[in-house]
Parts: structure tokens; sequence; C-alpha cells
């Protein structure tokens, strides 16, 4: 159900509590958890969920019909994937019609039974996305959570993914979906490699430095194109044609010139805007309303855009689960807490 643009912010929580969902424990309990800032220590500080309803496809479905999902794996955002997970199940006409693809630094055993284990009927399957990829062309960003190797692992899906998977939805781990899945799939991409939300409003000159704007050659880049932002952490990627374009080594191109000259100040998002901002297939603003996180330095709080509302996007400092658990939340964090199903070891003993 798509959510109407006259919708006040209550309205729009009280549809969300609607849904049939598990929501049994309350919102006290279901934000407790301690999130993990050390990946390496993961293995012995996993986290418990409450298990998932079992969601089953609608009478008019084919289960042929695959929708490809893939989203990066990590545990100081595993919270945010369990909720995202059970977001996009629960508002999906063929839920048992979409395969998740998990990309991974750490390919731990205990990540996996914890999906198995909350979602038993899940399609998914893990893959290890080597660091070594990106070993020494990252730059410094602006906050050190944009300069991780699996930010950069949505560059390197056409090299990860199996063939037969031809196509994807990409979404970061800070998503909630409150529509169908099937309507964003289901772009038609024409002679485009991907699809997003189009923001040409936004002044994408301030997303290079001077130094990019003064040299004479890179600052042709987008000659021949209307250059227009778009978020890179909800995009639908045609594999094969990224695949055959080669556009992994022209993002990687663009990442080597800013080792030399500093040509932008964030992190993945610069250079895959240089490669193919202006020359996308533009989606409905509804499938990104990002930004929920505030900014990438303080994390402010921000409302809704206005507009209907497809997609929820917790892009910037600032995440939902843990702005609850410091009990210092934003109004639309909030928005996010249903889908947490996060259970708090003080719940699981009193099991």
């Amino acid at each position: 159900m798509a959510l109407s643009s006259n919708f006040p912010l209550l309205g729009l929580l009280s549809l969300l509590l609607l849904y049939p969902t598990t929501r049994s424990t309350t919102t006290t309990a279901a934000i407790r958890l301690h999130v993990t800032q050390n990946p390496a220590a993961s293995s012995t500080t996993i986290p418990s969920f409450r298990e998932a309803p079992a969601f089953r496809n609608g009478h008019t479905c084919n289960k042929k019909d695959t929708i490809h999902i893939v989203m990066p794996l990590d545990a100081n955002y595993i919270r945010g994937t369990m909720a995202a997970v059970l977001s996009i199940l629960q508002h999906s006409t063929c839920p048992e019609s979409i395969s998740f693809h998990f990309l991974s630094v750490h390919l731990e055993p205990e990540i996996h039974s914890l999906i198995k284990s909350t979602f038993p009927y899940l399609s998914f399957r893990m893959y290890h996305f080597d660091s070594n990829r990106v070993r020494g062309k990252i730059s410094k960003s602006i906050r050190q959570a944009l300069d991780q190797p699996l930010n950069y692992a949505r560059i390197y899906m056409s090299d990860i993914l199996p063939l037969d998977v031809g196509r994807v939805i990409y979404l970061d781990s800070d998503v909630i979906v409150v529509d169908d899945i099937a309507k964003l799939w289901g772009v038609d991409l024409g002679d485009k490699v991907l699809a997003a939300p189009e923001y040409c409003h936004a002044n994408i000159t301030n997303y290079f430095t001077d130094t990019f704007w003064s040299d004479v050659n890179l600052s042709r880049t987008f000659e021949g194109r209307q250059p227009c932002y778009f978020n890179t952490g909800v995009m639908v990627v045609d594999v094969d044609q990224w695949r055959k374009g080669g556009y992994t080594q022209k993002v990687e191109e663009w990442m080597a010139i800013q080792k030399q000259k500093r040509i932008y100040h964030l992190g993945s998002l610069p250079p895959v805007l240089l490669v193919f901002a202006g020359n996308i297939k533009a989606v409905h603003h509804r499938w990104n309303q990002h930004g929920l996180g505030g900014d990438n330095l303080e994390g402010r709080c921000r409302g809704l855009h206005p507009g209907p509302i497809s997609l929820l996007h917790w892009s910037g400092k600032g995440k939902p689960w843990l702005r609850l658990d410091s009990r210092k939340p934003c109004t639309v964090d909030y928005l996010w807490a249903p889908y947490d199903l996060y259970r708090s070891s003080r719940v699981a003993l009193e099991e």
C-alpha cells in the first residue's frame, strides 16, 4: 500500500502499526540493543531476534518470477538489515518470490544462522566481499563510516553475483519499505544500466571540490548530459549491462583520480555519480525518502519530505536503532521501530 502525500506523520505511524507483523514485544523492550562497534568482535556479540512470521505468496504469484535484492551485511547494521527484510516481505504480494543476496566482508556462520532462525522461510545467500579489492583505493572522507570497504561492495556486484542473476534491486541496510517492492522491480530500464530517484534540484557541484571544477579536463566530464544527484542506497541495476560495459573499472578510475587530486569529500557515492549522473532511468521519489539520518557530520533530526512514500531511508549519520537506544529518537525513528525484531537478553531470559 502506497502512502498518501497528505498523510500526517502520526497517521503514517498509525498505518504502519496496523500491519500484521509480530509486535508483541514493547517498543521499550525492542530498543535495548547495544550495537557492537568492532566487527572483529561480532562473532562473540551476536544479538537475538524474534522469529518473523511466515509470509506466503498470493494466488496470482508465479514463483519463477524471482525478484533479486542485494544488501550489504555487517554486524554493526544487522539490526537494520533484519528490519529492512521484514518490511520488504510484509508489504510484498509475492514474498516467496523474493531472493536476498547479502554481501559481507566477514562470512560468519553465526550471522547465517541468525538470519535463518529469524526468517526460516527466507530465500537468501551470503557472498564474501574481499576487502582487498578496494585496499589502497579508498580515500578518507568526511565520516569514518563511509570509508568502510563494504560501502564499496555495490560497485563489485557484477563480479560477485552468479551469472544467472542479471538484474537486482540494491538496498542499503537502513531502509524500510512500505510498498510492494515488485513495483520498483518492474521499472522499465530501457537502454539504461541503472534506475533510481533523481534529485535535479540539488546542486551537484557541491559534491565535488574546487580542484575538480578548476581542472579543465575533469570539469568536462558532464558535457553532453544533464547530471542530477541520485542516492546509491536504492538502485535497480542491470547487472549484465554493468558487466558488459565495464562500469566497475570506470568507477575505479575515478577512485584513482581521487587518491591523487582529492576531487570529492564523500565515500563511494561521488565516483558513481561521475560515471552515471545524467544517464540513468529516473523513478518516482517515493522510492527513496532519503536523508532521515540527518547530515553526515551531526545527524540532526529531519522530517519527511512532501509527497507519497514507498521507501524510508535513514541515510546520514543518525541510525534509528541507535537513537532509539539512546532514548533520544527523532520523530521519524518511530516509523522504523515497528519493524524492529530485536529481542533483548532480558526478554529472552523471561521467555
